[in-house]
């Protein structure tokens, strides 16, 4: 296997782990959610919370180092339109990813709280669940073309 190839699993992989990661938050999230239970949602975000700074967080990292070797590799230049085009939506990704992860953490406290005074969900949950829900389809359908960019490099 040569060093371009490994590089290259490596940035896949990292694409996998980013959508994967990202698509099972969203459901278990939106799954408890519906329930209305604040333990529920509570101990489902406390592993969302987890799982997005282990996962997400790391292969986020990943993304642009094992890019940029790749780029390296095969001398492929920053000026590629695909690739000047998979940047800026890397960073739109971004804009929407890192408010997400605070939101993520401030609905778990909110529902701890709620659960601990066996109380309802507080309306400020519901305001961030709302948000946090629509940041979800700029993010995600972000990352979804940034992978149809690498595979078809269509200009």
């Amino acid at each position: 296997m040569t060093l371009y190839l490994l590089v290259k699993y490596l940035h896949v992989l990292g694409a996998i782990v980013i959508l994967g990661t990202g698509t099972g938050i969203a459901f278990f999230m939106l799954m408890a959610h519906r329930t209305h239970d604040a333990e529920f949602i509570a101990r489902t975000a406390s592993v969302v919370v987890v799982a997005d700074a282990i996962f997400t967080l790391s292969a986020v990292i990943l993304q642009p180092v094992s890019g940029g070797l790749l780029m390296k590799l095969s001398a492929t230049s920053i000026t590629e339109h695909w690739l000047l085009a998979s940047l800026a939506l890397y960073a739109i990704a971004g804009l929407f990813w890192i408010p997400v992860v605070f939101m993520q953490i401030e609905m778990r406290d909110l529902a701890r709280k709620a659960a601990d005074k066996c109380a309802a969900l507080p309306e400020r949950y519901f305001i961030l669940f709302r948000r946090w829900f629509a940041f979800g389809f700029p993010g995600f359908g972000a990352t979804m073309a940034i992978l149809w960019l690498m595979i078809a490099k269509p200009f």
